[in-house]
Formats: C-alpha cells, sequence, structure tokens
C-alpha cells in the first residue's frame, strides 16, 4: 500500500505523462544546428564579431524631373569602398525599375486567371495592356577616367566588370548615365509597379511624383551570403549598403521637392516668407507650422510655370535615396524633442488630402519618434518625412509615402482616419527597422515589416489608445493560423515564396503577434524591452541576420527562447490547448494514530475524483472529490540522508485544502505557456502562468496538480485570449456548452 501511494505522488509530482515511443518532436531542442556557426565576423552570442566589417557606397547625382513627358535623367558617380577581405573582380548593381518591363520577369512568372466579371482596371494591369516602356535605359557605365566599362544586364541585376580587381581595403569610383520612364501608378494592382511612380489629378492637370529605386544602386556584399543579387520580383524589398549621398534635383520651379536628407540650397529653392517659416517650424513644438499653405499651393496648380530649378540634398550615413516633386504639395513641419536630438517632422501634402494630412500626419510622426526612439535607438537624421499620395505604404531614409484620402467635401470616417494614422507610424517606423537596423529586406521580410508592424502597435497603444490595433493582438492572429495550412509558410522563408494573399497576415501580423505574445506573457516587457533594445543598438548601421536577433534576445535576457523561435518562426503550427480532464481531491481529516519507527504521527488521507475510477473523464465538479491516503515517509526514500521531514506537519499543511489535478494536451503542435485563470465558489478568481518549458519532456500531453484554499467552481486556459489559441471551446472546466467565437472564424476559413 505505501509503495503505490508514493509511487502515485512521484507521478503527481512530476506532472508528466508518459510519452510514446518514436514520437519525439524536439521542439526544445536548441537551434544551434539550424544557425550558422559563430565566427569572428558574428559572435555566438548575437552581437557584431571583432572583425565585423561591411561595404559602403557613396553617391554623388545629378538628375532632371521632366514634367512634360513624365520621365527622370541623370547621371551618377558612386565611390565603392571594399572593406571586405575578399577581392572583388566585378560589382553588381540593383537595376529596380526595369520591373516595369512589358516582359520582365515578374510580369512573365505572375499568376492569374479570367473570372465571370473583372473590372477594366484590373485586367489591364495583369495584362499589361497600357503602353509604357518602362524600365532603364543605360547610356554609359565609366571608370573614373571617364574609360568604359563593360556591363551585363540580367533583368533587375547589372554586373559591372573591372579592369583592376578591387583589393580588400581599396576604394574606386566609377559613373553610370541612364533615364527612364516614369510609371502611372494607378495602372498597376499590386507593389509590381516598383514602388514609386507619379499620380496624375485631371481636375488641375498636374502630377504628384513619388520617386524611388531611381537610380543604379549597389548590392549589399557581406560576410554571410557574398553578393546579395536576388532578382527584385515585387514582393521581397531591398537590401542596400550605407553611404553619404550628395543630390542635385532640377524639377520645374514651381514644384516643391521632398526628400532623404536636408536640402541644401533653401535661398535658391524657396521665397524669404517660406524660408522664415522653415526656420521658425525648427524650434515650434506644439504643433506643425504651415510652410507653403493650401492657398500657395492651389495658386501654383493653375500657372504651371515652365523654368526650372535645381534642390540640392545631402544625406549622410544612409542606405537609399527616394524624393517626392509637385507643385500640388502643402507643406508643413514641426520639432521633436528626443534625448539628445531634435529633429523636423514633416509632412507633403495636395489638397486632396486635407483636412485630414495637416490634422493627423506630422502628429503621427511624431508620435512615431518618441515611441520607436524608447524601444529602439534615439532617431538619428536631422529629419523625417510623410508624403501624400494615392494607395500605398512605402517607406525609404527620412522620407515615405502615404495613402489615406477624405472624401472630395473634406469628410472622413475613423476607418480612414485611423488607416493614416496607422500608415504613417508604420512607414517613419521602418527609419529604424530596416533603414537603420539594416537587415536584408529580399530574403527576410519579417526582420523589418514584422518587426515594425510590433513597434507600430505599441505606438498607437501609447498615443492612440481609441485607436484600432489590427496586427499584433494575439486574438486577431487566429483567423490566419486556422486558414489553409497548403497556403500558410514559415516565417523563415525568402519573402518571393510567401502566397500574396498571406503576405499581410504572415510576414506583418504573425512576426507582430509573436513578438507581442513574447513581451507580455513569455519574458514580460521589463526583460523583452532591454533584449530588444539591446538589438537596435547592438545592429544600428549594420546588416542583421536572423540568427543575431535570436542570439542577441536570448543572450540579453538569460531566457532560453530556441523552443519560441522554432515554433513561430520555422514552422506553421498554431496553438491549440485543451483541458482534457480535471479530477478534485481534498484532504479527509483523521486522528487515528498509526506507529512508524517507534513514533507516534497523524495519518492523513488524499481522494480521487470519482468520476474517474471508470476511467471516464470528469465534465464538471458534481460528483464532489474523494479521498485517498497520504502516509509517513517510509525510511527507504531518504537513501543516505540522516534528517527526516515532519511528516505531521507536512499533513496538516493539506488539511483543508483543495486539490486539482489538470490533464492539459496541445493539440496544435505549438509549445506555449499555459495561463489558468481560477474561479472560486466566492465569485472570486486568480490567474495562474505556467512557463513553455512544462511540455519539455511531453510536447503533447502534461498532468499537473495544483493546491487551492478555496473551492474552485470553474478553470479557464488562456482566459484573455494571450497565446493565439486557436480554438477555445475546450479551454475551460466544466466544458463550454457554446462554440467559442474563434471556432465560428476557423469554420468560415
Amino acid at each position: 500500500m505505501k509503495q503505490l501511494v508514493f509511487l502515485f505522488l512521484m507521478i503527481v509530482s512530476i506532472g508528466v505523462t508518459a510519452q510514446e515511443p518514436n514520437k519525439w518532436q524536439g521542439k526544445f531542442e536548441q537551434l544551434d544546428q539550424l544557425l550558422p556557426t559563430p565566427n569572428e565576423y558574428r559572435s555566438g552570442s548575437g552581437a557584431p564579431g571583432p572583425r565585423y566589417w561591411q561595404q559602403r557606397a557613396d553617391y554623388a547625382i545629378n538628375a532632371e524631373l521632366n514634367d512634360n513627358n513624365q520621365s527622370i535623367s541623370g547621371s551618377e558617380t558612386i565611390t565603392y569602398f571594399n572593406n571586405s577581405p575578399d577581392v572583388l573582380k566585378y560589382l553588381w548593381l540593383q537595376l529596380d525599375q526595369n520591373i516595369n518591363k512589358k516582359n520582365s520577369m515578374t510580369a512573365m512568372s505572375d499568376d492569374n486567371s479570367i473570372v465571370d466579371s473583372v473590372s477594366t482596371r484590373t485586367i489591364a494591369a495583369d495584362l499589361k495592356l497600357h503602353d509604357f516602356d518602362g524600365g532603364f535605359k543605360i547610356k554609359s557605365v565609366k571608370d573614373a577616367n571617364g574609360k568604359d566599362l563593360a556591363y551585363t544586364i540580367n533583368n533587375t541585376m547589372m554586373r559591372v566588370d573591372l579592369v583592376q580587381p578591387l583589393a580588400p581595403g581599396k576604394q574606386m569610383s566609377f559613373s553610370v548615365e541612364w533615364s527612364f520612364n516614369i510609371n502611372n501608378r494607378m495602372h498597376n494592382m499590386t507593389f509590381n509597379d516598383g514602388r514609386s511612380g507619379m499620380e496624375y489629378f485631371p481636375e488641375d492637370g498636374n502630377y504628384v511624383y513619388i520617386i524611388a529605386q531611381w537610380f543604379p544602386r549597389m548590392c549589399v556584399y557581406d560576410d554571410v551570403v557574398g553578393w546579395q543579387n536576388k532578382q527584385f520580383l515585387g514582393q521581397g524589398e531591398f537590401t542596400l549598403a550605407f553611404g553619404n549621398y550628395a543630390v542635385n534635383l532640377t524639377v520645374p520651379a514651381d514644384h516643391i521637392v521632398a526628400a532623404t536628407g536636408m536640402v541644401q540650397n533653401p535661398n535658391e529653392v524657396l521665397t524669404a516668407e517660406q524660408i522664415a517659416r522653415f526656420e521658425k517650424a525648427k524650434t515650434t513644438f506644439d504643433k506643425p507650422l504651415k510652410i507653403v499653405t493650401q492657398d500657395e499651393a492651389i495658386a501654383k496648380e493653375k500657372t504651371k510655370v515652365t523654368n526650372k530649378k535645381t534642390w540640392k540634398f545631402y544625406a549622410e550615413n544612409v542606405r537609399d535615396f527616394a524624393f517626392a516633386s509637385s507643385r500640388k504639395f502643402i507643406w508643413d513641419a514641426q520639432a521633436v524633442k528626443l534625448g539628445s536630438n531634435t529633429p523636423l517632422a514633416m509632412s507633403y501634402y495636395s489638397k486632396e488630402g486635407n483636412p485630414l494630412w495637416e490634422q493627423e500626419s506630422t502628429k503621427a510622426i511624431k508620435s512615431c519618434l518618441l515611441t520607436y526612439s524608447k524601444y529602439s535607438i534615439e532617431y538619428p537624421y536631422p529629419q523625417a518625412t510623410s508624403v501624400h499620395s494615392a494607395a500605398i505604404g512605402m517607406e525609404y531614409p527620412m522620407i515615405c509615402f502615404n495613402g489615406a484620402r477624405p472624401n472630395k467635401d473634406g469628410t472622413y470616417s475613423d476607418r480612414t482616419k485611423w488607416g493614416l494614422v496607422g500608415v504613417v507610424i508604420h512607414e517613419v517606423g521602418h527609419n529604424f527597422y530596416p533603414m537603420i537596423i539594416n537587415n536584408d529586406e529580399r530574403q527576410w521580410t519579417w526582420m523589418d515589416e514584422g518587426l515594425n508592424t510590433f513597434v507600430q502597435s505599441l505606438t498607437q497603444r501609447e498615443h492612440y489608445p481609441d485607436m484600432p490595433i489590427g496586427r499584433g493582438p494575439a486574438a486577431n492572429i487566429v483567423p490566419y493560423m486556422t486558414s489553409n495550412a497548403e497556403l500558410q509558410r514559415p516565417l523563415m522563408v525568402n519573402s518571393e515564396s510567401v502566397v500574396r494573399n498571406n503576405f499581410g497576415n504572415e510576414q506583418y501580423a504573425k512576426c507582430a503577434t509573436a513578438l507581442n505574445i513574447l513581451r507580455e506573457t513569455v519574458m514580460g516587457p521589463e526583460l523583452f524591452d532591454k533584449a530588444f533594445k539591446e538589438y537596435a543598438q547592438r545592429w544600428a548601421f549594420k546588416h542583421p541576420k536572423p540568427a543575431d536577433f535570436f542570439r542577441t534576445m536570448e543572450d540579453a535576457s538569460a531566457v532560453d527562447l530556441d523552443w519560441f523561435w522554432k515554433g513561430w518562426f520555422y514552422t506553421t503550427n498554431n496553438n491549440d490547448q485543451s483541458i482534457e480532464n480535471v479530477k478534485w481531491f481534498k484532504v479527509k481529516k483523521e486522528t487515528k494514530d498509526v506507529e512508524s519507527k517507534g513514533k507516534n504521527v497523524k495519518q492523513g488521507t488524499l481522494g480521487a475524483s470519482t468520476g474517474n475510477t471508470s476511467g471516464k473523464n470528469n465534465t464538471d465538479f458534481n460528483n464532489g472529490p474523494e479521498m485517498f491516503t497520504v502516509l509517513p515517509t517510509d525510511d527507504r526514500f531518504y537513501g543516505d540522508f540522516r534528517a527526516r521531514i515532519d511528516d505531521r506537519a507536512m499533513i496538516s499543511k493539506m488539511e483543508n485544502k483543495n486539490f486539482y489535478e489538470i490533464t492539459l494536451t496541445n493539440k496544435g503542435g505549438l509549445v506555449m505557456p499555459v495561463i489558468i485563470e481560477w474561479t472560486f465558489k466566492d465569485g472570486t478568481k486568480e490567474i495562474e502562468r505556467l512557463p513553455a518549458e512544462i511540455w519539455r519532456t511531453n510536447e503533447s500531453k502534461v498532468t499537473k496538480v495544483f493546491m487551492k484554499d478555496k473551492e474552485v467552481v470553474n478553470i479557464v486556459v488562456d482566459p484573455k485570449n494571450e497565446t493565439a489559441d486557436i480554438s477555445t471551446s475546450d479551454n475551460s472546466f466544466p466544458k463550454a456548452t457554446q462554440p467559442n467565437k474563434f471556432d465560428e472564424l476557423k469554420k468560415k476559413n
């Protein structure tokens, strides 16, 4: 009898059931075998190694925007610094405008189909019916002495062969002359328009130009993959080297230009009154100040001068350069006080954006810079700009292009307002991820979109408490997690492999949700925030890879997260925890004295729930507890120890207590912490949190006993939907009689 009871107690203390043979899945195995081996370039802690290096590319660009035929022509001198230990015989440049060629790889590889009815715009975009001669026209590639360099164009990539190999530690300059026609963004339905272009306004006959990927740009050469020269197909974004930019942009004289960097010649392109406003804005902190008013913009829409002006910009230590130009622009700005920097938050928008844009855009920029600087690094650049154009959200250093437009009469819904606030915060936030913490977007979308969406949700919570948050809360990812599994991809895949309709849910929302759960439920905000900030500080102005993020988060927190990365980032498993059974035990009071080793001790008894004696699971607490015996400890269980515990005292601690043995199952395969809400007979509640490590020896089923002072009437797992459990109707005891809302969503999907 003693042996049987002690065996039972030993099993209870372990809290798991035996694992079936050959069922080990290894969710708690370390990631070491999957991650690159640490070396002198990237350390095992996740920090840059002692011999970390990266290339640099400086640009001097002269370009002209032709407002008559909507084209750009230009020339650039690139100074390339080979900081690698390798000898380079050729260089690779990106020609992203080539995605707009009629027979581009994207056009040839896109799939589409015919349905019963389709809009003209849709089918015209799908079949490339618009007459448009897109892509770069490369006029010349020359060395520093003006001699031609041999080059080969492969779709969106251009290889330049060097006459003399570029040795480690050396630099070289060469020039490229080019032109291209600007695409009309209305003609395209997806990102395959190259994520920039023009918008035409027939009411006044003017254009808004948002121009990016507009000059041949150096590919990244790094210590992990060498040349990152994957073709630009439209979905995977950009991988770029840091450098300094001196850019001269010639545009119609009545245009206002927004760009990466700061304008260097305001006296040549602005009126005296506009210059005075601009200077005043640099010390205006409470609200945006108009530099170009709506009345001034409307007046220019009607006149359309024919002469030109050149705007000169300079940007230091940036990975790219973009600009916007139009005579329609209203321009406002205000200063933002950070720790040691005072950048300008600036917005450029046409009258079609008002009154929404003048009320919300610059305010959202300020909110973004404040919160992102707190969780990442302090914003280091002199300005951050939001530019208005239809149906877009796209980011570049210090400048982004954003949609959300009110109705023609100036009215707008809450949805439109929050849409603008959300897209501005998100796109300005990209200044941090990936413009500063500069990951490889072409390969790992989640490293910029997912991390950025996560910090966006923190910003919205802090500054816009009434704003609905779509991506980040665990409950909101459930419809995606229960969608067609064949169309889901792990986060750790190439961007172009993601199903287009799942791109936002997967690379943005799933990653943001994972990080939100990691912060709120797994690590706790204090540990998470320190580790997350450490990652940002380590990799600011460098090129992090996934392993650097994973390792830093663990190194800076002392939390083993390999199980978390494996589940959320390497698989498409979901979280589906279930309460399989609950047994209720209680101490039976007895006063019988028994003799043990010559001493009188008090014997207590514990009971097992009657509902389980038949082998069936319980459905409620109606049967009450059943008693079972707790006996004094047999000497054999002490081994070599000479001391003994006080059996009487231990048994007395269990008297009048309620014991609940819960068996949990993991149906979805994703191991997660277990959060239990206890509701007691007196109406009070208690939340108990168990770490994910409870599944470490059995990933599919676990049993654990809890001792409670009060009698329990209800038990719920994940009561606040913190862990993205896809089916919560089996998360309660007594069993729920109505299907949970997530089960209804699952049926619809």
